[in-house]
């Protein structure tokens, strides 16, 4: 899920990789909003409210939506120069490291929150969520090579619609039969991201409730224990050469 890149994924690997990681940035996502009002990765809604804001001119909370956004693209920004660089230097494991470092990320915020809750406060929960769902999206849309996004549910939505036309049109005999596979694919494909990121904002939401501010040292020791699996399977190939 996390090593394999190109050719040699397929569409169970893809999907895992969209049911996992859709999972998490929907538990982020919703209980961020829970905790302080604001959504991390929806950029679409952040641009519409930084454009309205600046309309309104409501200076001080534009300049929070743009650094909202700024942070999101710079998580992508670091996370790509990261994957660029090991595959450049033929390090399989490099999107599993980019994991491990938005586990520890995540861990260090929810420490922060839960200990010095007076110096870290919402603001800096939503700032660095959005810079790691901007690095998660990143890991995703690279290793997939754009077939999977696990926060952009617009796009997702829009593929669902996309495949759903194509099979139609194979019932209607208007397309050839021999794509049907694929377009049913893809489309299971997309059906499990959506479904990933809407079970993880309920579950987002009820961790929330139960741990608060804990609940990011949940997320963040599962993303660990995920990525430190990947790296350590990574290695295991590495010496079997």
């Amino acid at each position: 899920m996390l090593i394999r890149q190109d050719e040699a994924r397929t569409f169970i690997t893809d999907s895992w990789l969209a049911a996992t990681l859709a999972l998490v940035a929907g538990a982020l996502n919703t209980a961020a909003f829970e905790a302080v009002g604001f959504f991390s990765a929806n950029m679409t809604g952040n641009v519409s409210s930084f454009s309205e804001r600046l309309a309104r001119a409501e200076l001080p909370v534009a300049l929070f939506f743009l650094e909202i956004i700024c942070l999101f693209i710079l998580g992508s920004t670091f996370s790509t120069l990261l994957i660029n660089h090991g595959r450049r230097h033929g390090i399989r494991s490099v999107y599993a490291i980019n994991i491990l470092l938005e586990a520890l990320l995540l861990l260090l915020l929810g420490g922060a929150e839960l200990y010095y809750p007076q110096i870290a406060g919402g603001i800096l929960m939503i700032l660095s969520l959005s810079f790691l769902m901007g690095l998660q999206n990143a890991v995703v849309t690279r290793i997939s090579n754009a077939r999977v996004r696990t926060t952009h549910v617009s796009g997702t939505a829009t593929d669902i619609g996309i495949e759903l036309a194509m099979l139609v049109d194979i019932v209607r005999r208007r397309e050839s039969t021999e794509y049907s596979p694929i377009y049913l694919q893809r489309l299971m494909l997309h059906g499990s991201t959506i479904t990933a990121f809407l079970l993880g904002g309920v579950g987002g939401i009820w961790l929330y409730k139960i741990m608060e501010n804990g609940f990011l040292l949940v997320v963040g020791v599962f993303l660990m224990l995920l990525a430190l699996s990947y790296l350590n399977k990574a290695r295991r190939q590495a010496a079997g050469k």
